[in-house]
């Protein structure tokens, strides 16, 4: 299919094609979460930790008598019913990541691009290059496109007049072409893309 290309300036730059199997498919939702969750859980740090009973510094002898306390018969006060005892069956460090096959995180990423083309929520541009790395110069470009909350796609290496300005910019993200992915794609209400980028893509699925 082909679709319309714009300058940074908003103005038309021609078209390009674009492959059906990567832009043209029915977006499934249970693919698309399936591969946020794998992202997310991939994400986490796994470091929380409690100290067990075992771990924690405390008598391990009979504290009480026997008999004629009026309380139950302890006999170490490490135990979890205790304030300052270790807890039982706390949280330990941990890798929380799951598996998820690669075949289908790359199907993944093509039906959150798909999605995108789908809600029009797709702009296609020329390139992304600033002469002066100025916020105020990038953030009318980018207002004059109706872009309020995106993710710039550039190509391999982005430019870096453009992303020291964009950074500054709150809700534009900007990454090079080979760090794409689910997450950012749909955390973002517009996904924009170079012409270099849509290549890189294809490319890749290739």
């Amino acid at each position: 299919m082909e679709l319309q290309v714009k300058t940074l300036d908003g103005k038309e730059a021609g078209s390009v094609a674009v492959s059906d199997s990567v832009f043209g498919l029915e977006p499934r939702a249970d693919i698309i979460a399936r591969m946020v969750r794998y992202q997310q859980m991939k994400k986490m740090a796994g470091t929380h930790k409690t100290k067990t009973r075992a771990e924690i510094t405390g008598t391990t002898k009979k504290y009480l008598r026997q008999k004629g306390s009026g309380g139950a018969r302890h006999g170490n006060k490490k135990v979890p019913q205790f304030r300052g005892g270790g807890r039982a069956f706390g949280p330990v460090v941990r890798d929380h990541s799951i598996e998820l096959p690669k075949k289908v995180r790359a199907l993944a990423l093509k039906h959150a691009l798909s999605s995108k083309l789908k809600n029009d929520s797709l702009i296609i541009l020329d390139d992304v290059k600033s002469d002066v790395a100025k916020t105020a110069a990038v953030k009318k470009q980018i207002s004059g496109l109706g872009i309020v909350n995106a993710l710039i796609i550039s190509g391999k290496d982005v430019d870096e007049n453009f992303a020291k300005a964009a950074r500054n910019i709150v809700g534009i993200d900007v990454l090079p072409v080979q760090g794409i992915n689910v997450l950012d794609v749909l955390r973002r209400d517009t996904l924009v893309l170079t012409k270099a980028a849509i290549d890189a893509l294809e490319e890749r699925f290739k």
